[in-house]
């Protein structure tokens, strides 16, 4: 023992937790927002008081549930995890019947102060109960079949629902993020590439019956990956947002047109500007080297919980946190994918940077249990 953890060790249990806590993740999470309250202040035109100042109190009360959560003991949040999946499949199941409609999808739970998106919560409440599962589970029982099936089922269920609403995005998120804990956890790769060769077969047979009298997707549907494929087949319908996207990317150039004096996001022609496609804006503004510094931030973020786990002799906090680092990675290389073409426009936000209330206010709790595993590791 260290001079320091002697020291530490002897001072009142609630400063002896603030000292334990991760700072450094805690500095590049503001930092991260901070480039988001940055980026909506120069896309509504120097206005703080439309997207900016309300991301601000989000990120606030953020930051405090983030510390609230981390105080809690890890055993409690072990504890919790089968009531926070319960809850949150049960809220699923209330936007499917009386959830409230926004822009063609049936996503959210209307509270009156805030739009409640209940998938949001599910991703963090997914990860929990695996972690959990995985934790009670004995080793030696991880790859036997009927134990893969249990945590396939945990995933399927919500995604199924998430499907239905209907939001891709989210649904694939569930999915990765649930393969991500249970390859943690040791479930045999052999798993994983049978998934992988079914759901490239599964593509193939789609796009094979295609003009058959088989046909698997309606017209439209198959004219959406022709434009996903090409953009530039339908640049004013289907490809506008990707195309207008990729011209604000490609204009920025190394150090961009400078601050609030991008083109494309102040003339309106960039969609969804301070939501889906914000990254798109940053490019555009900051260049090549705002783009890379912002991805860099997020990949420190992710190796400061990777370091946390592999660090950590609790399996369910170990696991929990790797889940989280997955999930959140997830988040991000889904959104840049999508904003620069390389995948298709399934309505991912950029985690923290983005405008929305239910993502931020789920992201920061699922740090604060990251937080609660580092305070409360075994030492």
């Amino acid at each position: 023992m260290t001079y320091l953890e002697y020291r530490v060790q002897h001072v009142p249990t609630g400063v002896r937790k603030i000292l334990y806590l991760n700072w450094p993740l805690v500095v590049l999470l503001t930092a991260v927002a901070g480039v988001g309250f940055l980026m909506l202040y120069s896309v509504a035109g120097g206005n703080l008081e439309r997207w900016a100042e309300p991301q601000m109190i989000r990120f606030g009360a953020g930051l405090a549930l983030m510390f609230a959560v981390a105080m809690v003991p890890i055993w409690f949040w072990r504890n919790m995890a089968a009531v926070a999946y319960a809850v949150s499949i049960a809220l699923l199941v209330w936007v499917e019947l009386f959830g409230h409609v926004g822009m063609g999808a049936q996503r959210w739970i209307n509270l009156g102060f805030i739009l409640l998106q209940p998938s949001e919560m599910t991703k963090v409440a997914l990860v929990m109960v695996l972690a959990a599962y995985y934790d009670w589970l004995d080793l030696r029982r991880t790859s036997r079949p009927l134990f893969v099936l249990i945590p396939a089922g945990l995933i399927l269920l919500p995604t199924a629902l998430v499907l239905k609403q209907p939001d891709l995005g989210t649904a694939l998120l569930l999915m990765l993020g649930g393969a991500a804990v249970m390859f943690a956890a040791g479930v045999h790769w052999l798993y994983f590439a049978v998934v992988v060769g079914l759901g490239i077969g599964a593509v193939w047979v789609v796009l094979a019956s295609r003009g058959q009298p088989w046909q698997l997707l309606e017209d439209y549907q198959f004219r959406r990956i022709d434009t996903f494929l090409d953009p530039s087949s339908d640049p004013l319908g289907a490809g506008y947002h990707i195309t207008q996207a990729k011209i604000a990317l490609g204009s920025g150039g190394w150090t961009g047109k400078g601050f609030m004096q991008g083109t494309q996001s102040r003339l309106n022609f960039l969609p969804e500007k301070h939501t889906d496609f914000i990254f798109t804006t940053l490019a555009e503004e900051f260049g090549f080297v705002g783009a890379f510094s912002l991805l860099v931030l997020y990949v420190l973020i992710v190796g400061f919980c990777v370091a946390a786990a592999l660090t950590n002799k609790d399996r369910f906090a170990s696991l929990l946190t790797i889940g989280i680092a997955a999930t959140f990675f997830l988040y991000f290389a889904v959104n840049m994918a999508m904003v620069m073409g390389l995948a298709p426009v399934v309505g991912v936000p950029l985690p923290l940077v983005s405008y929305g209330g239910s993502a931020m206010i789920v992201l920061m709790a699922a740090f604060g249990l990251v937080q609660s595993a580092q305070v409360h590791k075994p030492r």
